[in-house]
């Protein structure tokens, strides 16, 4: 299969019970063999065989906008000899990156046996192993997004005010339809007139159907969405709730209804529940991803704006965190453009933060 520059796309091998190749939307850009298993989350292979060019303009808008990230942590390693000043050096710049406390004795102390069982002093080599072990921690965070499996697949967009849901919504529309999926969007959020507009602008852009109501209840437009989208045979309904606060009882309530309400509308839905995270937040994004996952169990994250923050190294605190539960990172996002929001690839998240 051509994979295009979105960088996610990919087809499921036929099987007894399913003998159309479903699509999935993957983090890695590589090409996969029609009788290949699905790549098990933590897979890291990426093709360079496989549109090499569009890939390496994705690496190196990825690698701009986490410099302010990984400007401090390449440098550390521009020695060629690694002593103790080194690892004292790179903790501070962990810190800084908000990779977070705990994190960052974990891979001090993985990169310290490592070195010491492998006797490494070069800079180099020990730059090198310190990729190897960021890679590692972030693996379990990459997951496919299979959009074949249902129809229509229905996924909620949740998240706190301005994190940037309606852009991303926007954004993954565009690259759905690029897979020939019709699309049916839910203005969620019914009492403020300007997100109601701007889902309505993305959908004219787009060429999609926005299903909106004022002042009425977030819960019946999920379920009018989703009651339009099984009676038209809509391949993928987004509803878009909401921006709110993870601390606001009340708030998440109506979440938990929205998403009851879903299943009412169609058993099984939603199919998936994304948080979409600002990469500014830092830290800060443990706490959300832990009330909304609580309150909905989240199957996905989506972090955007990191080329605006110093804390992308949150996301190495975040696998930490959920070590033992991970909630997969399935896109993320470095720009204003369609083709900035891609799918979340271990190894090239780690090279570019690490330079």
């Amino acid at each position: 299969m051509a994979v295009r520059m979105f960088g996610f796309l990919r087809k499921r091998p036929p099987t007894a019970d399913n003998p159309a190749a479903a699509t999935a939307v993957k983090g890695a850009d590589q090409a996969t063999d029609a009788a290949a298993a699905l790549p098990t989350p933590g897979s890291i292979s990426p093709s360079a065989a496989t549109e090499p060019a569009p890939r390496a303009g994705w690496m190196q808008r990825l690698k701009a906008g986490l410099k302010k990230t990984s400007s401090g942590l390449g440098e550390v390693f521009g020695f060629a000899q690694v002593d103790e000043a080194t690892f004292e050096d790179l903790e501070t710049r962990l810190l800084m990156a908000d990779v977070g406390v705990d994190a960052t004795e974990r891979i001090l102390d993985e990169l310290r046996g490592t070195v010491k069982e492998q006797g490494l002093r070069d800079g180099a080599q020990v730059k090198a192993a310190l990729l190897t072990i960021m890679q590692r921690i972030l693996a379990p965070l990459e997951r496919g997004l299979l959009i074949d499996r249902e129809a229509p697949l229905v996924i909620m967009i949740t998240g706190v005010n301005g994190a940037g849901k309606t852009t991303s919504i926007g954004k993954l529309t565009h690259h759905l339809q690029a897979e020939g999926k019709s699309i049916l969007l839910a203005a969620g959020d019914t009492f403020r007139a300007a997100a109601r507009e701007q889902l309505t602008t993305w959908g004219e852009r787009n060429g999609v159907q926005v299903i909106s109501q004022q002042g009425g209840d977030p819960a019946a437009v999920a379920f009018d969405a989703v009651s339009a989208g099984v009676a038209r045979k809509t391949d993928v309904v987004l509803i878009d709730t909401a921006g709110r606060l993870h601390t606001q009882k009340h708030l998440m309530d109506e979440l938990q209804k929205i998403k009851r309400v879903l299943g009412k509308a169609l058993p099984g839905a939603p199919h998936e529940t994304l948080l979409v995270l600002d990469g500014n937040t830092g830290q800060n994004m443990l706490a959300q991803v832990k009330a909304f996952d609580e309150a909905v169990n989240l199957t996905g994250l989506i972090i955007t704006k990191l080329d605006g923050t110093a804390k992308a190294g949150a996301i190495l605190g975040l696998a930490h965190m959920r070590r033992n539960a991970p909630i997969p990172v399935v896109f993320i996002g470095i720009g204003e453009g369609i083709d900035d929001l891609q799918g979340f690839s271990a190894m090239e998240f780690t090279q570019a933060l690490v330079g």
